[in-house]
């Protein structure tokens, strides 16, 4: 009897152990985000969006770094698995963007004009995926194409120059001379002559978008050219020209730098930042990694404007630049909106 007692008892323990073994899972660890920065979160989509970035860097305070901004929201917004490719030179574009096609990345993001030709070479060799870029058209069914009337917004910003600047005398530093970047210069030179005819502006071209010491460079040539307003459109270079602004602040000289793409006080201040021409990079992106989420997703091209809200200047702005001046801002945006004034490009 005893014996018979303990061979039931043995054999319900074993029952038991095999119960609580069926009854539990090994957890999975889940990592939506990507190499390069990504961040972590327990998946929720199976898709995946790559980024890769032009020469400037994820880091430049720009537009590659609100277009990453907008892909981290994404992946927290929708647990789609997000990571970037950072292009150190132009040879870089095509093997890039083909490690996230390759890879089944449901959608790949060019970021810049200078990705243009790559991104129209991979999207005509691999016709069953989908690509998107900004700042340029790429003419291919699975392409979407997002740009910005840069000239609207840099007009706004020349208008507040125009109307702030002590010297009489302001200045233009361009990253890679382009039509693109042309954009802005010309936008920011005929903003400032519609308030301020008798201002004398200065333009300096650096030739590249990555390299900070150029900036700085060419910010104190037009400092010392007696410029006090400078508006940068040079990507990371551009970093430079606001280390030359805030070295200049330290000494007692009244110059100021208005920013690009982004509302860059956030990053270099209030003190050295008059305000930012906004392009709402950001948002583009992230409406089109929406579209990729709903399945929605479709080719084609979209030109941002002052009438979309796709650029304008930064909501800080009301710090350093006066309540009059705004409203000659608010002034002319309703002009340009309504077609009354038609800003050039070139």
């Amino acid at each position: 009897m005893k014996k018979m007692l303990s061979l039931s008892l043995v054999m319900l323990l074993a029952v038991s152990v095999m119960l609580a073994g069926c009854g539990s899972k090994p957890k999975e660890e889940t990592n939506a985000g990507g190499n390069n920065g990504g961040t972590s979160t327990e998946a929720k989509s199976d898709l995946k969006i790559g980024m890769v970035t032009d020469v400037g860097g994820v880091n430049d305070k720009s537009f590659n770094q609100s277009a990453w901004e907008a892909l981290q929201a994404t992946e927290t917004e929708t647990g789609v698995a997000v990571k970037y490719l950072q292009s150190k030179s132009d040879e870089e574009y095509i093997p890039n963007l083909n490690e996230f096609v390759k890879g089944g990345y449901d959608l790949t993001w060019g970021i810049g004009f200078q990705l243009a030709d790559a991104i129209k070479t991979v999207a005509e060799q691999n016709p069953d995926s989908k690509l998107a870029i900004i700042d340029s058209v790429v003419d291919a069914p699975n392409v979407k194409s997002v740009t910005f009337a840069e000239e609207e917004g840099s007009f706004l910003v020349g208008v507040v120059a125009g109307l702030t600047t002590k010297t009489n005398k302001i200045g233009f530093v361009g990253g890679m001379e382009s039509p693109l970047i042309k954009k802005f210069e010309v936008g920011f030179r005929e903003g400032v002559k519609a308030v301020n005819p008798k201002a004398e502006f200065i333009s300096n071209y650096t030739g590249a978008f990555d390299k900070p010491d150029l900036g700085k460079a060419a910010a104190a040539t037009l400092y010392n050219k007696g410029v006090d307003i400078i508006f940068h459109a040079s990507g990371a270079t551009g970093n430079g020209v606001f280390n030359e602004a805030i070295a200049r602040k330290k000494q007692g000289q009244a110059v100021w730098v208005i920013g690009v793409d982004k509302d860059q006080s956030l990053e270099f201040g209030d003190d050295v930042t008059l305000t930012s021409m906004i392009k709402k990079v950001d948002e583009a992106v992230k409406r089109v990694n929406k579209e990729v989420v709903d399945g929605t997703f479709k080719g084609g091209s979209e030109n941002l404007t002052l009438k979309e809200n796709g650029v304008g200047i930064a909501d800080t702005s009301s710090k350093n630049v006066s309540p009059e001046i705004l409203a000659k801002v608010d002034e002319y945006k309703e002009k340009i909106i309504s077609g009354e004034i038609k800003v050039p490009t070139e």
